[in-house]
């Protein structure tokens, strides 16, 4: 049974950066928990070379629907050129925890369906 909620994973290089966005999103009610994960070590590539980072990575718990606030607040509020924001769907839950994701989320979007969104967003 499929559920109409996900989890997302953004990374981020600090604390400050992780309370902000977390208190954020908790804030907006675009999320109902966010778990900041620490000594988390990323490996990528960055402008032709392969770079090494610590970082912290949150795990966002929110409604589908909510996607494109998410990436739009994440975009705004992080210091990197290109943020991470990967969605991934909670296949199933208890359904207490999933009324209670619910209750403390937004029920629908705030960015109006005709203004276009940065960039490209697969929902």
């Amino acid at each position: 049974m499929s559920t109409q909620h996900d989890i997302c994973f953004v990374t981020v290089g600090d604390r400050k950066t992780a309370d902000a966005i977390s208190q954020g999103l908790l804030r907006e009610r675009l999320a109902a928990c966010v778990s900041a994960v620490p000594g988390l070590e990323s490996s990528y590539w960055w402008k032709d070379s392969i770079q090494k980072s610590a970082e912290i990575l949150l795990i966002i718990k929110t409604r589908r629907t909510l996607r494109p606030d998410i990436i739009q607040f994440v975009k705004k509020h992080h210091p990197y050129a290109v943020p991470e924001t990967v969605f991934a769907k909670i296949d199933a839950a208890s359904r207490e925890y999933l009324e209670w994701l619910g209750a403390n989320t937004l029920f629908t979007t705030n960015i109006p369906q005709d203004k276009p969104l940065e960039g490209k967003i697969n929902i």
